[in-house]
């Protein structure tokens, strides 16, 4: 199943023994990507950061299936001061910091290793040659198997690549952006801090480069596709919303399918990795119908045409 699971409430909002559950049901439905990082939800009063990666660690040693699951984790914006909801204070992506954070993500997880490590947000303070040193000592010490960037510039993207190249250090292989169905206006701003949407220029780079894969984040809006009470946001308030929301529900009519289910196909037909952040079963339930939802050539153009 080509689908992340966004843990972001595992540990809080949605407690233990749910979590389990969600865990478990995703796991036999043949899911082994976990998305979790080293601050998952410190924005909400009373929370550290610590809860998710916590809780998947509880679930990994009571299930004792950690060999058979893929586990995405972050370091670089954890907050420093204590209680700070903001990015204010984070903790950035200096070497000293990066082997702080990975321990501590290690240690929480329950594990010896992370599959695919992170650059949460970007940090232009500190050289990239200091970054990616730092993360290639994790590489070489078998506590990291790959690593990404999340929230970065195409250019930043490709200056670090060959940074890494030029050194014979593990690379970027792997980039984490806002992304869906709908597109936005240009030149718009985001209402949340530190998301970073997919540009056209970070599509065509991609495309180029067959070693890298994009994991998206935010694929379904909150829930605005299918749900009144959730607003679609207003980067996507333009005259050719309308016409690609139009096709999207053609789309789910033919297929016998909901909207969500096409715009995680539509993802994953694309080598996409869609990260859906759940907190029911059947949230869950449907995102796992997604996953064996292939769109043909003809409706897959339908949906890609211009509107």
């Amino acid at each position: 199943m080509n689908i992340a699971l966004g843990t972001i409430p595992f540990g809080t909002s949605v407690d233990l023994h749910d979590s389990f559950a969600i865990l478990d049901r995703f796991h036999e439905a043949g899911g082994t990507m976990l998305d979790t990082a080293n601050n998952y939800p410190f924005w909400i009063e009373g929370r550290t950061g610590d809860e998710s990666e916590q809780a998947i660690g509880a679930w990994l040693k009571a299930r004792g299936n950690r060999d058979e699951i893929f586990i995405s984790t972050k370091s670089g914006a954890r907050p420093t001061v204590p209680g700070d909801t903001t990015l204010a204070s984070a903790e950035g992506l200096s070497a000293p910091m990066i082997a702080r954070a990975a321990e501590g993500s290690l240690r929480r997880l329950g594990t010896d290793y992370i599959d695919l490590y992170w650059s949460h947000i970007e940090d232009r303070s500190v050289p990239l040659e200091e970054t990616l040193g730092a993360y290639d000592e994790l590489a070489r010490q078998g506590k990291v198997r790959g690593i990404g960037a999340s929230n970065i510039a195409a250019w930043r993207l490709e200056r670090a690549r060959n940074v890494s190249a030029a050194r014979g250090w593990m690379p970027y292989t792997y980039v984490q952006l806002r992304h869906t169905y709908l597109r936005p206006r240009p030149l718009t701003r985001l209402a949340e801090a530190g998301h970073t949407l997919v540009t056209d220029e970070m599509l065509d780079y991609l495309a180029a480069e067959p070693d890298m894969t994009l994991w998206a984040y935010n694929t379904l809006m909150f829930g605005a596709y299918t749900r009144p009470d959730r607003p679609i946001a207003e980067i996507y308030d333009h005259p050719g919303t309308t016409g690609r929301l139009a096709v999207l529900q053609e789309a789910a009519k033919e297929l016998g399918a909901t909207p969500n289910q096409v715009v995680l196909a539509w993802l994953m037909s694309d080598g996409i990795v869609p990260i859906v952040g759940v907190s029911t079963m059947a949230q869950l339930e449907e995102a796992i119908g997604a996953a064996d939802l292939k769109l043909d050539p003809e409706l897959r153009a339908r949906l890609d045409a211009p509107c």
